[in-house]
């Protein structure tokens, strides 16, 4: 029995970047194949090479790299021979990419349903404009975006970053491509968004055969999509194996410490396996394994014996000479116990009380009377952050999280309510506090890109936060700047680099750095963690934590992973569409009962484990019903109780010592109605439960 040509093959492909007078080597001798309708996923840590590899599979090559040797092989053709020419007709027709960052890979000055158009004309896979822009609509439809057309007409800075990627994703698919190449895509994308998108990529594999190659540090999404997986470490392939085995039985100790690092949504804690310590330095790599420095298990001859992959199991490759003797992991959980509650002081750090945000809208009689009225997007909010505090808020992309800690920070002022600061009333803009006041609430944002100078060193980015609130001299400055440096695990000659020599992880390093050189009391983290590696997302994880123990740092956390939400807060808020619908301790936010939206969440969340199942947005609505009086939640709700949701707004029901929840339902009746367990190994189906339209009636306030 002959085995099937490969759709792709990567042969021994070697790269080199230019260091100094020299070459640099940073992909040896890597090889793989994906198959017709294959998705295969590459994964490790910032700068071990994966986005590199991965781009030549379109021929794209930095000026400063060098291909040194090996072959890209697509349907039998070698890539990386064809003329410039030959690579335009084959980007973006049959082999596709979708990048990381939507926001530098759509053109500002274009309206997002024109890019769409512009790729079919170019490639003339549309006979007319009209097919075109029919084309483009049903793109768009297709990746759930809604009202196609009039998205169509938006620039992408009028769009939300999830609502930006899925038009590049559209983009990529707009030429029916036989590869799709997708660079960290759902990245910055929230659970039940990211989930849509891998249910779309899953849908189209199976209806017209579309293979992928998929790039990313996050191992859950990796759980959801691929079939076979290949670990990359310095530029080396180390494992490779189908997705269930590699998660299952991995046998490289990196691949063990990657999986060690992630944090488990299921259960409090992480597997028995070390996680990953130290970071990867290339200009300290031994001749022999390159994990040799970092790896808990190396012996002497490690440093000089180069590693090649050789089978371990049917389909299961492994470059470590020492597979035997370490045997097959161990990877049952171990429950660890959960954050401590900090108890309620009686003055709070932080406190809203009644907040309401939105956008638009003018100031000033005359400037009313020409400017339209803002529209809430945040209402009548309200939570308390104590001193050394980390509360958490989630939900989904557009829910009001990131406006709730602009607001904090004074770049935009409340329509209405209080926001209080020690118990005293913040000044509402940023420009009317004091220098002290700015010093201790420290922002820090989503995306590096945007929020570095990009024409500042790393050490007078860091510089400024010490220059302004703390008024030091140089050599004090420099011992600060190298202090914080190694607080987020770089090395003290990142300071001499700009910011387009980092890679992502680095970038967001150094704006956590920045941040913590002014010792805040306060710290706003927007989706801090959402570009990391899982190793490097485990080691800023404890130095929140210790911050937390050592200087009583209290955060608001906003974030969509609920995994990282579970191991670092102590108490969290889900927010939907501007409105709390449950508030309370963490450990008891992870335990039925859950608000419908809580439980949706929870079940869309990406993890390791391999089984599959149905995608908890296949149980919701499209869209909440328009000018309902009661939930907002209603019309998308899988539990919903007839039109009493929609007409009437819901109580705040006390479950536990400190948990709220903002439901109709009876409290029973959700915790029935739970099939997400915390300690559960699949979704576990809870026996149907006929509604009750009685609601509770407690309506405690949350805290």
């Amino acid at each position: 029995m002959t085995t099937p040509s490969p759709l792709l093959e990567v042969v021994d492909l070697d790269v080199a970047y230019r260091h100094g007078d020299g070459w640099a080597r940073v992909l040896h001798k890597v090889s793989f194949r994906i198959g017709a309708g294959e998705a295969f996923g590459l994964v490790g840590e910032s700068g071990c090479g994966k986005s590199t590899a991965a781009y030549q599979l379109l021929g794209y090559r930095r000026p400063n790299s060098l291909i040194e040797g090996g072959k890209v092989l697509f349907k039998g053709c070698d890539l990386l021979a064809l003329e410039r020419h030959e690579l335009d007709r084959l980007r973006g027709n049959r082999i596709s990419l979708v990048p990381q960052n939507p926001t530098t890979a759509l053109s500002p000055g274009m309206r997002v349903g024109h890019q769409i158009t512009e790729v079919l004309r170019t490639h003339r896979a549309a006979p007319n404009d009209a097919a075109a822009e029919a084309r483009m609509i049903e793109l768009f439809r297709l990746v759930g975006l809604p009202d196609p057309e009039r998205v169509g007409r938006r620039y992408p800075h009028q769009l939300s970053g999830g609502q930006q990627q899925r038009v590049t994703i559209a983009m990529a698919l707009a030429c029916d491509p036989d590869l799709l190449v997708l660079d960290e895509p759902t990245t910055g994308l929230d659970v039940t968004t990211q989930e849509q998108i891998i249910a779309l990529l899953i849908e189209l594999r199976a209806r017209i055969g579309l293979s992928m190659l998929y790039v990313t540090h996050d191992l859950g999404v990796l759980a959801q999509i691929a079939d076979r997986v290949g670990v990359m470490y310095a530029g080396h392939m180390v494992e490779m194996a189908p997705t269930e085995m590699l998660f299952r039985q991995p046998r490289h100790p990196y691949t063990r410490g990657l999986i060690a690092s992630v944090p488990q949504l299921e259960a409090v804690g992480r597997p028995t396996e070390r996680s990953l310590k130290g970071l990867l330095r290339r200009d300290e790599l031994p001749t022999g394994c390159p994990f040799q420095p970092r790896c808990a298990v190396a012996e002497p001859s490690c440093a000089g014996n180069r590693q090649r992959l050789e089978p371990v199991a049917p389909r299961h490759d492994v470059a470590c000479q020492r597979w035997r003797a370490i045997g097959v992991p161990d990877l049952a959980m171990v429950k660890g116990e959960a954050p401590a509650v900090v108890e309620a002081a009686a003055i709070p750090l932080l406190s809203l009380d009644g907040v309401t945000l939105g956008y638009g809208g003018a100031r000033g009689p005359l400037a009313r009377l020409l400017a339209p009225v803002a529209l809430p997007v945040v209402q009548d909010l309200s939570f308390r952050i104590d001193r050394g505090e980390t509360f958490a808020l989630v939900g989904e992309s557009g829910s009001g999280k990131s406006t709730v800690a602009r607001a904090v920070s004074g770049l935009i002022e409340p329509l209405a309510g209080a926001i209080r600061f020690e118990g005293e009333a913040l000044p509402r803009s940023v420009g009317a506090r004091s220098s002290e006041l700015r010093r201790r609430i420290q922002y820090i944002f989503q995306n590096p890109d945007a929020s570095l100078n990009p024409r500042m060193r790393v050490g007078a980015i860091l510089a400024r936060p010490l220059e302004i609130f703390q008024n030091l001299d140089g050599a004090a400055i420099r011992e600060r700047i190298a202090r914080a440096l190694d607080e987020v695990r770089l090395e003290a000659g990142y300071a001499a680099r700009f910011p387009d020599q980092l890679s992502g992880g680095e970038r967001q390093r150094v704006a956590i750095a920045r941040a913590l050189v002014a010792d805040p009391d306060l710290l706003l983290c927007d989706e801090i963690l959402s570009a990391l590696d899982v190793s490097v997302q485990a080691s800023i994880l404890d130095l929140l934590a210790r911050l937390r123990q050592e200087h009583a740092v209290a955060m608001l956390f906003i974030s969509h992973d609920l995994a990282v939400v579970r191991a670092l807060a102590d108490r969290v808020g889900v927010l939907y569409r501007g409105q709390l619908m449950e508030i309370g301790p963490a450990a008891e936010i992870f335990t039925p009962p859950f608000h419908p939206y809580t439980h949706a969440l929870l079940m869309a969340a990406p993890g390791i484990q391999t089984e599959r199942r149905p995608p908890a947005t296949q149980r919701l609505a499209s869209a909440p019903v328009a000018g309902n009086k009661g939930c907002v939640f209603a019309g998308r709700c899988p539990w919903q109780v007839g039109r009493l949701c929609e007409e009437v707004a819901p109580p705040w029901q006390l479950a536990g010592r400190d948990l709220r929840i903002r439901c109709h339902i009876p409290l029973d009746e959700l915790s029935a109605r739970a099939v997400w367990r915390p300690d559960r190994e699949g979704p576990r189906l809870a026996e149907p439960v006929e509604p009750s339209f009685l609601p509770s009636k407690s309506r405690a306030a949350p805290r």
